[in-house]
C-alpha cells in the first residue's frame, strides 16, 4: 500500500525564523507533535515537542533568543508519497524517527506521515484478520 494513501496532507509549519513560543503555541494549538520547517514549499527542518524539551529546557537556554532554525533537526528524512508502507516503517526504524514529511519529485512538502498512523493501519489490519477469523470458527 502505497503511503499516499494514509499520508496527512495538512502539515503544521512554519518559517525558520519562527520564535521558541511560537512553535510551542502551534504544537499546542494544533494538538501535534512536530511543526516542519520550510523554506517556501521545501522542508528545511522539524520541530517536535521533545527538541523543545531536549534543546531549550533541558539546556536551560533563554527561549526568547532562539528560533526554529536553532533547534530543528536539520537530517531530515522524507519519503514519496509512492513510497510502501513498509519502505516507510523501515526508513522510520533505522533513522530513530516517527515522523517522516512526504515530499514530491520537486521537494515539495505533500504531506506527512507519523508512527502513530502506521500504528493505526496495522491495528485496523488486525481488526480485519479477526473478523475473518471469527467468521470461519466455529460457534462456541
Amino acid at each position: 500500500m502505497p503511503i499516499q494513501d494514509l499520508v496527512r496532507e495538512e502539515v503544521v509549519t512554519t518559517g525558520g525564523d519562527a520564535s521558541i513560543a511560537e512553535l510551542a503555541q502551534l504544537l499546542r494549538d494544533e494538538n501535534v507533535g512536530s511543526v516542519v520547517v520550510t523554506d517556501g514549499d521545501t522542508p528545511v527542518g522539524i520541530v517536535t515537542d521533545r527538541d523543545l524539551a531536549t534543546r531549550v529546557l533541558a539546556e536551560e537556554a533563554d527561549p526568547d533568543e532562539l528560533t526554529a532554525e536553532a533547534v530543528m533537526s536539520t537530517d531530515l528524512c522524507v519519503a514519496s508519497p509512492t513510497a510502501g508502507f513498509y519502505e516507510a516503517a523501515e526508513v522510520m526504524a533505522e533513522n530513530g524517527v516517527r515522523r517522516l514529511p512526504v515530499c514530491t519529485e520537486d521537494d515539495e512538502l505533500a504531506g506527512i506521515i507519523t508512527a502513530d498512523d502506521l500504528a493505526e493501519l496495522l491495528a485496523d489490519e488486525q481488526q480485519q484478520m479477526a473478523a475473518i477469523i471469527r467468521a470461519q470458527r466455529p460457534a462456541y
